[in-house]
């Protein structure tokens, strides 16, 4: 054995040092903790990112911020009170100088980048710009941010519609307030000698934070990592951080198979100008946008193609105020004799009604649109309202109308010499109010009835079915029908008040079938699909020898299924007896379990044998808790509705023919919810529930059992694949001057 001695001094000297060692160990291991996993707040910071600008336009974007739980942010921000000029972005202004004249305008854009940082220290912000003072302030009041902030680029803050649009090189975040000297020094993707309290460099494609600090990002509305930079399109591209994954909202506003804008919120959205073209569909709908040099709203015709009416490519904007020489409002799409494709709209501030002719069936150039002029038969010039138009052919002959209250007919052999024949309708129905106008009118032949398919602002989608006298030259209506009905929490009367469907536009199929879109306003408490420019599922429109109009979704739809799940002849078979119980009821057993909702993507077929649902109260619960909670869809013989929701749809089950059973289709597209009844009415609305234990079907039966022949349930493929393409691409983009 070794023999070791120890003096004194040797035993004072090593437990000296091995105290020393522990207390820098733990200092460490508290530095490491804390840089780690600390709450403290960030109160003395610095933002910086390199950034390139795609134009110097743009208003209120930011290439970074950090923004609390609330509504208190700190972030970079571009334009938002003075055009090309940066700024310390803040909640309602409040550490944000509002006086910027005299700040430098940007010149950067397009590809090369700018260095651009914030101090916070104390009560004092400075921005700098390449590595030199923008400029300097003293707020009244600094702003603390907790570690579980979120942290933002592209939107200023969490809760607004302004976005950057331009690429972000490298983004950080200190935790101390950086000299000008530290600032000038920091070089992009090089973390240097100061550790950042978070760090994106943009160097793998999801954008994952560098230090570890946050553990969570996301990139949203279009935004991706190409060539080290995120690229982010002006109007939905974000990036979303925060060390909690709570804080990430998921992007609530895209659907799996409706139509919808691929860039951000736009009012108003009415379809328009639909063709069938050699083996291709063809859709545009309105965008509004800003245009000139005083950036006033215009409005251009976005273009899209489809094979199946479902999957959509956005294809470049050729028909927009830059090349119109103003903006477009409504009409629609017809073939002239010579079989070339041709819009017909109403030209924004132009006092006329336009038409615009194609130079080619892919709809990728056009011939300058021209105005329609009327003439009285002696020569003199109609005094007629400029409106929503359509443009159909009878015979050899155009005809086209006018939106309004009276639509005002004329006709023309060249589509440039047009005279005023008179009212287009032989008389008005007695259930159209006083009031009520003819916009977006639509007018195609239907069975062996002419139909105008059209809109009143104040009570939305609705339709005439008539016959064409071709001796008097005009519509003679036979029925009115409508696509709305009042919601409970609706009033009787008002524009996006109760016109859940909108505007709508159809097209006929080569195999026939006449197919419609409707843009999507009032659906849901709030109005909240509104400026989303969603568009409601393709409607196939029948009018069988019965005269009673049919109502279906798109055949194609079906090519979306999968995972199908089928229950065969079954029964509800605790009916609710009780003349005081609710209905629907509020717990089992009256209130049966069906089946669970395949996914937020989801088909449900009901079929109940004709027999079954004669003078019958009965219905479904969607997204049912059990407890009385859900979307209910409810059969009332007594007032020959059905309840969806609170909105009460016209449909009687009397109305079946003999020994025709009752078909009910339900589409569920996340917050969006349409249903289809019997082929004879459809209705939408929408449904926002987070609590994946209620995603349930239910059913309910009252007085009697109720036999289900067979209940069919597919998850839905998605279809945002030209979507996706579209918010990155951005060549649908009208231009803005």
């Amino acid at each position: 054995m070794m023999n070791i001695q120890y003096s004194k001094m040797d035993f004072k000297k090593t437990g000296m040092i091995a105290v020393v060692a522990f207390v820098w160990i733990v200092v460490i291991s508290c530095l490491v903790a804390r840089d780690a996993y600390s709450d403290e707040p960030l109160r003395d910071k610095t933002l910086v990112a390199w950034a390139s600008p795609a134009n110097l336009s743009q208003r209120g974007g930011s290439i970074l911020t950090i923004n609390d739980n609330s509504d208190r942010f700190d972030g970079i921000v571009l334009g938002e009170i003075a055009e090309a000029r940066w700024m310390a972005g803040s909640d309602l202004f409040r550490r944000t100088v509002r006086d910027q004249n005299e700040y430098p305008l940007e010149t950067v854009k397009q590809g090369p980048l700018v260095q651009i940082a914030i101090a916070y220290r104390g009560n004092e912000i400075s921005l700098y710009r390449d590595g030199k003072l923008y400029e300097t302030h003293a707020v009244p009041e600094a702003q603390e941010f907790h570690a579980d902030s979120l942290v933002l680029i592209g939107p200023r803050h969490r809760s607004v519609v302004e976005y950057f649009e331009g690429e972000v090189e490298d983004a950080r975040i200190y935790d101390r307030a950086l000299t000008q000297e530290q600032i000038a020094s920091l070089r992009p993707n090089d973390i240097g000698p100061w550790k950042p309290w978070a760090w994106w460099s943009f160097e793998d494609s999801q954008a994952g934070e560098q230090t570890g600090r946050i553990r969570f990002t996301q990139l949203q509305g279009g935004a991706f990592v190409k060539n080290g930079r995120l690229v982010l399109n002006g109007s939905t591209a974000a990036m979303v951080a925060s060390r909690s994954q709570s804080q990430i909202a998921s992007e609530p506003s895209e659907l799996a198979f409706h139509l919808m804008h691929p860039g951000g919120p736009s009012l108003p959205g009415d379809p328009n100008a639909a063709f069938y073209l050699d083996g291709k569909y063809h859709l545009h709908y309105i965008l509004q946008h800003p245009f000139g040099a005083n950036r006033q709203n215009s409005f251009s015709f976005i273009h899209m193609t489809s094979s199946d009416m479902l999957h959509w490519n956005w294809e470049p904007t050729k028909l927009q105020p830059s090349f119109t020489g103003h903006g477009m409002f409504s009409g629609t799409g017809f073939l002239t004799k010579e079989g070339m494709p041709a819009a017909i709209y109403h030209g924004q501030a132009s006092g006329r009604n336009q038409i615009a002719i194609a130079k080619d069936r892919q709809l990728q150039e056009w011939n300058k649109p021209f105005a329609i002029e009327v003439k009285n038969r002696d020569g003199s010039e109609a005094q007629i309202n400029h409106w929503d138009p359509d443009c159909f052919l009878i015979g050899d002959t155009y005809y086209a109308i006018s939106g309004g209250e009276n639509p005002p007919l004329m006709k023309s052999q060249d589509l440039k010499s047009w005279t005023l024949v008179g009212d287009f309708m032989a008389h008005q129905s007695p259930d159209v109010t006083i009031g009520e106008d003819v916009s977006c009118p639509n007018f195609f032949k239907l069975g062996d009835k002419w139909m105008l398919l059209c809109i009143s602002h104040p009570l939305g989608c609705r339709y005439y079915l008539g016959d064409w006298d071709a001796d008097r030259e005009q519509f003679i209506p036979t029925h009115h029908g409508r696509m709305n009905s009042r919601r409970e929490d609706q009033p009787v009367w008002g524009l996006f008040q109760r016109t859940d469907v909108f505007a709508p536009e159809s097209v006929l199929t080569p195999d026939g079938r006449r197919v419609m879109w409707a843009w999507l306003t009032s659906v849901g408490t709030n109005n909240n699909v509104l400026n989303k420019t969603i568009q409601s599922l393709p409607r196939e429109l029948h009018l069988p020898s019965d005269g009673v109009l049919r109502i279906r979704p798109l055949k194609e739809l079906e090519s979306l299924r999968f995972d199908k799940t089928q229950k065969e002849n079954f029964v509800l078979d605790q009916p609710v007896r009780g003349h005081g119980d609710r209905v629907p009821p509020v717990a089992t057993p009256s209130l049966q379990s069906l089946i669970d909702i395949p996914s937020e993507a989801s088909e449900i077929r009901l079929v109940i044998p004709h027999e079954e649902v004669h003078r019958k109260l009965f219905g479904l619960v969607l997204f049912s808790d059990g407890k009385g909670g859900g979307l209910p869809i409810v059969f009332r013989p007594e007032t020959g509705t059905v309840r969806v929701g609170n909105a009460e749809i016209d449909f009687s089950v009397k109305d079946l023919a003999e020994g025709e059973d009752l078909e009910i289709r339900v589409f569920i597209d996340k917050y969006l919810v349409e249903v289809f009844v019997g082929d004879r009415a459809a209705t939408v609305t929408s449904w926002i529930n987070n609590d994946a234990s209620s995603r349930k079907l239910d059913g309910f039966t009252v007085g009697a059992p109720t036999r289900i022949r067979s209940l069919e349930s597919w998850k839905l493929q998605s279809t945002t694949e030209g979507f996706h393409r579209a918010q990155q691409q951005l060549n649908w983009k009208p231009q803005t001057e």
